[in-house]
């Protein structure tokens, strides 16, 4: 998976483009919180359900289907209809940027009609090792690589700018 860096990213942005909020804001944070909801599937690790299973991590909630459902739910939820479409997209950026991971076994974007994991063709991210393996050194260069990849999300969501 890409890490909260990169999915913060996309969270940030749908923030400060489609909330029209300001970047240390509730607003923001709930949108790079709803950037990570796909990753809510590691529990099935703990569940004994296996990876390349259906519910397995980067399953169903890795899909399109799961981001629509989940992206209103949570516009919806905090009476916001207007945020719909960027509630929904944030959500689908997740399955999208973990598509572009250098590991694992792909990402089941068709379910529940198709249950083929795919892979970008390209491939530059480096897959983030889960849980406490993310606390090594290996989880600081996935976290440093990502910082490089994503500093032009970055300054995008955070650069100062006035609305007209």
């Amino acid at each position: 998976m890409a890490s909260l860096v990169g999915h913060g990213a996309m969270g940030l942005l749908a923030a400060r483009y489609g909330a029209n909020a300001r970047a240390w804001s509730w607003e923001a944070l709930g949108m790079v919180a709803l950037s990570m909801v796909p990753d809510a599937d590691v529990v099935a690790f703990t569940l004994g359900i296996p990876y390349s299973a259906p519910f397995g991590h980067r399953g169903a909630t890795h899909s399109f289907m799961f981001a629509a459902v989940a992206g209103v739910a949570a516009a919806l939820a905090v009476r916001s209809p207007r945020l719909i479409p960027w509630c929904v997209a944030v959500v689908a950026t997740h399955p999208l940027l973990d598509a572009l991971t250098d590991g694992g076994l792909g990402v089941a974007l068709l379910w529940p009609f198709d249950l083929t994991r795919f892979f970008a063709p390209w491939r530059p991210i480096p897959v983030s090792p889960i849980g406490a393996g993310f606390l090594s050194w290996r989880g600081l260069r996935v976290t440093l690589a990502e910082l490089v990849l994503f500093s032009p999300a970055y300054a995008l969501a955070l650069f100062p700018f006035k609305r007209t």
